[in-house]
């Protein structure tokens, strides 16, 4: 499994710009397997059945090991390799884009289709979103009620992600630490709580955080 990687937000969407009266409608999604990604283009044809074309591309796996393009009529280049390029720029796993395009009656030339194929991809992106999924190594730490505000104080105020607090007999806090700081997390905690907690290790998963690329 890999320690992290980028992808799109996982509800995805869609968005619209409009390049010398043609309608560029970018749709994206997050999938794990070719047989979903070519479910959700088929899904979007149906769906923009009278559109001039339905360019779609995808990039799936863990190594990028699945990686598709097309340019659904037009231009041979000009539609989905462009598409592709933006996704494995922007390093995302796991994602397929569907570009549909009205015509508008000016052609766009091989130029203006790649540059309107790549923005409407990259504008769409960004109005939906990325995440980092960081593999994390779930905690349960559970102290005495002395120790709950100094705890929680320097929990919130760390690298670390506190999930929850359970308040039970003693209180429980659930702790998530990147993959490969578990060791350094444990001594931190021993330090922190003068050897007052019981520290143990619950479920690893990804979690996910919110990735700002306006700048």
């Amino acid at each position: 499994m890999l320690s992290n990687y980028f992808t799109v937000k996982k509800d995805g969407g869609s968005h619209e710009i409009v390049i010398q009266k043609s309608r560029f409608i970018g749709t994206i999604k997050r999938v794990e397997s070719e047989e979903e990604a070519q479910a959700f283009i088929q899904e979007l044809k149906k769906k923009y059945h009278d559109a001039t074309h339905n360019c779609s591309a995808y990039i799936i796996g863990e190594h990028d090991q699945i990686q598709k393009a097309n340019d659904d009529g037009e231009p041979s280049g000009t539609a989905g390799v462009p598409m592709l390029e933006v996704l494995k720029k922007q390093h995302l796993k796991d994602t397929v884009v569907v570009v549909t395009r009205y015509f508008g009656g000016i052609k766009l030339g091989a130029g203006g289709l790649i540059r309107a194929y790549g923005g409407a991809t990259s504008q769409a992106i960004q109005n939906i979103g990325v995440v980092k999924r960081q593999l994390m190594q779930g905690f349960s730490i559970t102290v005495d009620y002395n120790l709950l505000g100094k705890l929680e104080n320097t929990l919130r105020n760390s690298d670390y992600m506190l999930e929850t607090i359970n308040y039970l007999e003693n209180v429980a806090f659930i702790v998530y630490v990147e993959a490969g700081k578990e060791s350094n997390f444990q001594d931190w905690m021993i330090d922190v709580t003068n050897n007052q907690a019981n520290i143990q290790p619950t479920e690893v998963k990804y979690i996910e955080i919110d990735v700002d690329r306006t700048h």
